[in-house]
């Protein structure tokens, strides 16, 4: 019995519930996702990942926040550097990513949070893509902490 008609009852599974925000707006803010990213970035670091750059892509695609970019040497190594992405970001609350890609040989690994993409590349892998060049309006965000004051 269901029926497009205003005012018509609707089996409960199949009610809109008034109180429900628009999609939008349940999303994690942009500093959210800014800041979760940074944390991706500075992990992947943490495990000697190499040239690591977190692009704000959310104005040019509007699917994403944010895409943290980083390359490793070899298999093991970025294995281990999404393995820590994933690590240090629950250790700050944050829920695992909703998707896992690539893991099985490597040569990129993308973890889907949702809000935000980390993309690991084997360095050749991440040369033949291009992926800084394929976003390159987008802005880069700042993530590496600043050298400590030496006293």
């Amino acid at each position: 019995m269901l029926t497009d008609g205003v005012g018509d009852e609707l089996p409960a599974p199949f009610r809109a519930q008034s109180t429900s925000l628009p999609f939008r707006s349940r999303r994690p803010s942009t500093d959210d996702a800014r800041s979760r990213s940074i944390l991706a970035a500075r992990a992947a670091a943490a495990k000697n990942a190499t040239e690591t750059v977190v692009l704000d892509v959310g104005d040019i695609i509007g699917i994403t926040e944010a895409f943290v970019i980083t390359s490793g040497n070899n298999v093991r190594q970025v294995r281990t550097i999404a393995e820590e992405v994933e690590r240090k970001l629950k250790e700050q609350g944050a829920s695992g990513p909703t998707q896992v890609e690539g893991l099985s040989d490597a040569s990129w690994v993308l973890l889907d949070y949702g809000d935000f993409v980390v993309h690991v590349f084997m360095r050749e892998t991440r040369s033949y893509y291009d992926l800084e060049r394929l976003w390159s309006d987008a802005p880069r965000i700042a993530w590496e902490e600043q050298a400590a004051a030496v006293s």
